[in-house]
């Protein structure tokens, strides 16, 4: 409930803002809102707004929506070395020192977040900490510090906001299409108009929504791929292939919302909406790596 809470509230800030931005932008430039040019704005606002906004939120968010308890002087034995062990991995993969965190679930799994490469944070769930050999959670780490060193956030964050620009601005144009096909010899001046334009907007958002969530998808998958490479060259790929095999031994766990494209564990179902590629896959591919 808390998650979701902050989740709607978060939302419903981002559109008031965005609403703020998007008509300061029409008065500044004249731009019509009823033209293409119009709508193309509008809908990029909207697009790329709420994806770069939950960006720069995304530390925010994560450490309250999971509890995230960042570690800033270590208590105990196994927080100092996941301090020591992150700070090593950051300075062989160039970037500035994450904030480390903890937080309190017995899925194993582990994220990495944040706007920019020296100001990110990787947190680690406890049952990742209590299920994995020292080695595998070293591996799932320096995973996370190589999603960090490779941009990962911003790149997505970029994919998403080109997607839901066009899948807002398609949607809007088809609904347009088939208002005017319907009312076309209509002399009452019939087609979509109020509610029932409203619906078949929604309904097309979310078709086209479906259909653009696959290049999304393919995209983490490689995105994915490539963070486990990143892990086997910190640390060496046997460690990473490892902390993958128990991972595929334990159950099927994702992190919620944009955070499950971070994550280092996801559900495992049809591969096209996989925001991870299949485990044995992963495995084959760092067999594979020379």
């Amino acid at each position: 409930m808390k998650r979701i809470l902050l989740f709607i509230a978060t939302n419903l800030a981002v559109v008031a803002v965005l609403g703020v931005v998007l008509n300061i932008i029409f008065s500044v430039l004249g731009i019509d809102r009823g033209s293409i040019g119009g709508l193309l704005v509008f809908c990029a606002v909207f697009g790329f707004g709420g994806a770069t906004i939950s960006l720069f939120m995304s530390k925010w968010m994560a450490k309250r929506a999971y509890g995230v308890q960042v570690i800033t002087q270590p208590r105990n034995e196994m927080e100092h070395w996941l301090m020591t062990t992150v700070a090593r991995q950051a300075q062989q993969a160039g970037i500035g020192m994450p904030e480390v965190g903890v937080y309190n679930s017995p899925d194993m799994n582990a994220f990495a977040t944040g706007a920019r490469r020296d100001d990110s944070l990787v947190a680690v769930s406890s049952g990742l900490m209590y299920s994995m050999s020292r080695d595998e959670a070293e591996a799932v780490l320096a995973h996370e510090v190589s999603h960090i060193a490779n941009g990962d956030m911003v790149t997505l964050t970029l994919i998403q906001g080109v997607v839901n620009t066009f899948v807002m601005f398609f949607a809007r144009i088809v609904a347009n299409i088939i208002s005017s096909f319907l009312s076309r010899g209509d002399e009452e001046g019939g087609g979509l108009g109020g509610l029932a334009y409203f619906g078949v907007v929604i309904v097309l958002e979310m078709v086209f929504g479906i259909l653009a969530s696959i290049i999304v998808m393919w995209f983490s998958r490689q995105r994915e791929y490539r963070a486990d490479e990143g892990s086997a060259r910190l640390v060496g790929k046997e460690k990473m292939i490892a902390a993958l095999e128990r991972l595929r031994r334990g159950p099927e766990t994702e992190l919620e919302g944009s955070l499950a494209a971070f994550g280092i564990n996801g559900k495992r179902h049809s591969e096209l909406f996989m925001s991870h590629p299949p485990i044995e896959k992963r495995i084959q591919s760092l067999r594979e790596l020379r």
